[in-house]
């Protein structure tokens, strides 16, 4: 009899321990919707994280005129044969309308826009010499004469971007960015005219503006790169 007793409550008692673990196994197992739901929700918290920083990003922009594909061939045949000579970056021949300023991408989109909208049609410039400067990024250029249509479209678009220079507005194409001494500069500008002997009276059209990214740390170039083109009305 008392045998028969201890075996039933010993029977109870692992019926109670088997139970027990049922359950915890139970509340264990993770519900797969669950998991599929926190995976989803954490996915779109990191696309929001990457969209935020994104928009948060900024980098060095500047607007470029970019002249007719003409001119820009005859430009880059005098850029190539300094280079050969004296070294420094590849990069396409421009009149900088905006100097450099730091936006996010989508400041800078909306601003150019702007700017192009104010600027309009096509406009005509003209090469007065070729002179030197004191830093890399003016070393040898072209100096353009600096006319009402030429200084204007570049006060038009600066306003649009909110950019103030420290200094007036010198408009000129770029021939050569590179840190050279000033006898090496003195040679550049000679080989420029040989090279080119009548580029000093070069009439041309700005047909077009574009949005470069250019990092002036970078002097390498690698990292600049076209954002957006307009094409200015021929009207």
């Amino acid at each position: 009899m008392f045998n028969n007793i201890f075996l039933i409550k010993f029977l109870t008692f692992l019926g109670l321990i088997g139970i027990s673990l049922l359950f915890y196994s139970i509340l264990k197992v993770p519900d797969p919707m669950q998991k599929v739901q926190l995976t989803e929700a954490d996915t779109k918290t990191e696309e929001k994280v990457k969209l935020t920083e994104a928009e948060n990003k900024t980098d060095v922009y500047s607007v470029w005129g970019l002249p007719s594909e003409e001119v820009s061939n005859r430009v880059k045949k005098l850029m190539n044969g300094l280079r050969s000579e004296f070294g420094g970056a590849q990069f396409e021949p421009h009149v900088t309308v905006v100097g450099a300023i730091k936006l996010s991408e989508e400041e800078a989109r909306d601003k150019f826009r702007k700017g192009c909208g104010e600027v309009k049609k096509v406009y005509s410039g003209t090469v007065e010499k070729v002179d030197v400067g004191t830093f890399f990024y003016q070393c040898v250029y072209l100096l353009l004469h600096p006319t009402t249509e030429v200084v204007e479209a570049s006060a038009r678009c600066c306003r649009s971007f909110g950019y103030n220079s420290s200094s007036p507005y010198m408009p000129h194409m770029s021939l050569l960015y590179a840190d050279l001494t000033d006898e090496e500069k003195k040679k550049a500008q000679e080989k420029a005219y040989i090279l080119d002997e009548s580029i000093d009276n070069m009439s041309f059209q700005i047909t077009r503006l574009a949005l470069y990214k250019t990092d002036t740390e970078d002097k390498s170039l690698e990292s600049w790169e076209k954002i957006e083109e307009y094409n200015l009305s021929a009207n």
